[in-house]
C-alpha cells in the first residue's frame, strides 16, 4: 500500500508545493494579515531582517503579502540596474525617441495654441495696454511669435536633448511608476519567466514522486519510525524547491556536465527580449512617462528653470520691432512679469505633446526596437538577473515554506494509513 501511497503523496504535495511558491511571489498585490497581541510593541524590536519580511507589519499584523509587489520599490531599482540600464541612458532612449519629430509636433501644436496663449498673458498682466493696441501692431506680434516659433522650439529641443541626463531620475521614474502599480511589476517578471516558472510547478511532481520510492525504502531497510515520513517530506519540499529555482538560473554559461547543460531561463534569451522589449516601451519608458518626468518629477523645477531660459530671450526676439512700444506701454516691470509668466503657460502645452497616442504609438514602437537590439547583446550573467534579482533575497522563504509543506504531508500521510 505504501508503495503507492507514499510516492502519490510526495508527488502531489511537491507540485503543491512549487505551485503554491509562485502564487507566494506574486500574490496577493496587497498585505492580508491578522492582528496579533502585543506584535505593535515587539516588531521595533525585531531584527531588521526579520522586519523587511513580506510576513508582519509594524501595526501589529502578520500574514502575507506577494515577494514581488511586497518588494516594489527595491525590484523596481533592481529592474531599472539589472535591465534598463544595462540597456543606456536616458540619453540614448531620449535619441531614439527622434527629437526632431517631437520638437516639430510641439511646434504644430503650438502654432494653434500661442495666439490664445500670448493674449492670455498680455491680457492679464496688462488688459487695457492689449486692448488699445492697434490691430495691425497685434498682428504683427503675432505674425513675428509664428515666425519665431520653429526656431525657439527647436532650441528648446537642443537645451532638453544637452541636459536630459540631469532633468530626468529613471531610477525613480520606474520606482515610483511600478510602486503605484504593482501589477505591472508583477506583469513584467511573469512575461520574463512565465515559462520556467510553469516548469518550476511540474517539476515539484517530477521530482516528488520519485522521491516517495526512495522513502519507502529507506521505510523499509533503514528504519520503520513515525519520524521518517515528515522528515523525508522536509527535505523533499526543501530540494524541489533548490532544484527547481537551480535549474532555472544556473549553469549562467553552458556546461557539458549538466544534464540540461544551461539556465532554463537563459535558453529562451531571443525569446524573451521580445516580450521584454514590448513591455518596457509600451508601459514603462514610454513618451507620456518621460513628458510626464521631465515636467513634475523631482527636476521638474529645473526643467522650467531650462524653458525660463530659452523662452526670455525668445520673447524678445519674438516681440521685435514692436518690442520697444510694447515695453514703454507696459512698463519694464510688467514686460518682465510677462516673459516670467511664458514658461508656466508653455509647459501647459507638454500634456497635448507627451499625452498625444499616434505620436506615442510611434515612439514606443522605436524604443521597442532599440530595447530588442541592446538586449540581443546582453551577456547571459546580466540577462539572468532580470528576473533572478527580484527573488533571490527571499527565495529561502519558497525553502522553508517546502520543507514545512513536506513535514505537513509526511504527517497527514502518518494520520491516514500509518507507520
Amino acid at each position: 500500500m505504501e508503495l503507492i501511497t507514499v510516492p502519490l503523496f510526495t508527488g502531489i504535495i511537491g507540485y503543491i508545493t512549487n505551485w503554491t511558491g509562485v502564487l507566494m511571489l506574486f500574490k496577493p498585490l496587497e498585505f492580508h494579515g491578522v492582528k496579533v497581541p502585543g506584535l505593535r510593541i515587539a516588531f521595533p524590536l525585531l531584527p531588521k531582517r526579520v522586519q523587511v519580511l513580506p510576513l508582519f507589519r509594524s501595526d501589529g499584523r502578520i500574514g502575507w503579502q506577494g515577494i514581488v509587489p511586497s518588494r516594489a520599490d527595491k525590484m523596481a531599482s533592481l529592474a531599472v540596474d539589472k535591465g534598463l540600464a544595462k540597456l543606456g541612458s536616458v540619453s540614448d532612449f531620449y535619441q531614439t525617441m527622434e527629437p526632431d519629430k517631437i520638437a516639430a509636433h510641439f511646434t504644430r501644436i503650438a502654432e494653434a495654441e500661442i495666439r490664445n496663449l500670448v493674449e492670455k498673458i498680455i491680457e492679464r498682466e496688462n488688459p487695457a495696454m492689449w486692448r488699445n493696441m492697434p490691430g495691425p501692431i497685434k498682428e504683427a506680434v503675432h505674425a513675428r511669435i509664428k515666425q519665431q516659433l520653429p526656431q525657439i522650439v527647436d532650441s528648446l529641443k537642443d537645451d532638453i536633448g544637452d541636459n536630459i541626463d540631469e532633468l530626468i531620475d529613471v531610477k525613480l521614474m520606474v520606482i515610483k511608476h511600478f510602486t503605484s502599480n504593482p501589477q505591472l511589476l508583477n506583469d513584467l517578471f511573469m512575461i520574463i519567466g512565465r515559462k520556467e516558472l510553469t516548469f518550476m510547478q511540474n517539476f515539484g511532481f517530477y521530482f516528488g514522486f520519485p522521491m516517495g520510492f526512495v522513502t519507502v525504502a529507506i521505510l523499509e531497510w533503514v528504519a520503520r519510525e513515525w519520524w521518517i515520513l515528515p522528515l523525508c517530506g522536509i527535505v523533499i519540499g526543501w530540494v524541489v524547491n533548490y532544484i527547481g529555482i537551480s535549474m532555472i538560473f544556473e549553469p549562467v554559461f553552458p556546461k557539458w556536465y549538466c544534464p540540461w547543460r544551461q539556465g532554463l531561463l537563459l535558453k529562451r534569451q531571443p525569446e524573451i527580449t521580445v516580450h521584454y522589449a514590448e513591455m518596457v516601451s509600451s508601459k514603462v519608458m514610454t513618451l507620456e512617462n518621460i513628458g510626464e518626468e521631465l515636467m513634475h518629477g523631482p527636476s521638474g523645477d529645473r526643467t522650467m528653470a531650462l524653458l525660463e531660459h530659452t523662452l526670455k530671450p525668445a520673447a524678445d526676439k519674438a516681440v521685435g520691432p514692436a518690442k520697444m512700444m510694447v515695453k514703454a506701454t507696459m512698463g519694464i516691470k510688467e514686460y518682465g512679469r510677462m516673459k516670467d509668466a511664458m514658461a508656466p503657460e508653455v509647459s501647459a502645452l507638454a500634456p497635448l505633446i507627451y499625452g498625444d497616442e499616434d505620436l506615442g504609438r510611434e515612439q514606443s514602437i522605436k524604443i521597442r526596437e532599440f530595447i530588442a537590439k541592446q538586449m540581443a547583446v546582453m551577456g547571459p550573467d546580466d540577462f539572468v538577473q532580470l528576473l533572478r534579482s527580484a527573488i533571490k533575497q527571499d527565495e529561502w522563504l519558497l525553502f522553508v515554506h517546502g520543507g514545512v509543506l513536506g513535514a505537513f504531508a509526511g504527517l497527514l500521510h502518518l494520520a491516514i494509513f500509518g507507520v
